[in-house]
């Protein structure tokens, strides 16, 4: 199974793809982010957006789709900004792919990490792990997409009850155990050391990390 984790946002969105086999071992098949520029009107960097999500798509062709969910507590204006490109890019995700999810930050911190409250560094370190990488993700969007696509790849034996536009999500009939995840990662991360399998990175995204 593929499975394509989005980080939304309208300056930078991060995606990461990766690949689920028979075992639930995880690989990494691609990260990096979308970005537009300020200088231009909204509508051009949503266009933008919509356009680079749709090449991850066609070029990996994800079976499902997660997302993180957006929380905004104090500028609402940029939020609304933000929320905008969430919509544009759910819009050209949906036309392609009917598997949408989406999982609160807490929550893809509790499915990758065991604890809720984890830290960036702890959660870039801990998806790193996962995936076997060489060095930590970047940007940081990239990485946050990573763990959203992990979050996602542990927790669909939940399914539907973390389906984009589920009536029971945020009522706390989809909250997530603890100790579930933490054994989960046990056995992912042992089974991940155990394997010979190595990572395949296209030849692209190479050259964007080597800075060519």
């Amino acid at each position: 199974m593929i499975i394509l984790g989005i980080d939304p946002g309208l300056a930078t969105m991060g995606f990461g793809v990766v690949k689920k086999d028979e075992r639930g071992i995880f690989s990494a098949l691609d990260y990096g982010v979308v970005t537009t520029s300020k200088n231009e009107t909204l509508p051009v960097r949503l266009a933008a957006l919509e356009r680079g999500v749709n090449a991850v798509i066609d070029k990996y062709r994800p079976d499902e789709i997660a997302f993180e969910e957006l929380f905004f507590t104090k500028n609402i204006t940029t939020g609304i900004a933000v929320a905008q490109a969430r919509g544009v890019t759910l819009l050209a995700c949906v036309k392609k792919c009917s598997a949408l999810y989406e999982y609160t930050p807490m929550q893809i911190k509790q499915a990758v990490t065991g604890y809720g409250k984890a830290d960036k560094k702890q959660m870039q370190e801990v998806v790193t792990a996962l995936l076997r990488l060489k060095s930590v993700p970047r940007p940081d969007d990239a990485a946050d997409a990573l763990a959203v696509a992990l979050c996602h790849g542990f927790t669909n034996r939940f399914g539907e009850m973390f389906a984009v536009g589920n009536s029971t999500r945020g009522a706390g009939k989809n909250a997530v155990t603890g100790s579930y995840f933490r054994s989960t990662i046990k056995n992912r991360a042992r089974a991940n050391e155990e394997s010979d399998s190595g990572t395949y990175f296209a030849a692209e995204t190479e050259d964007k990390r080597s800075g060519k």
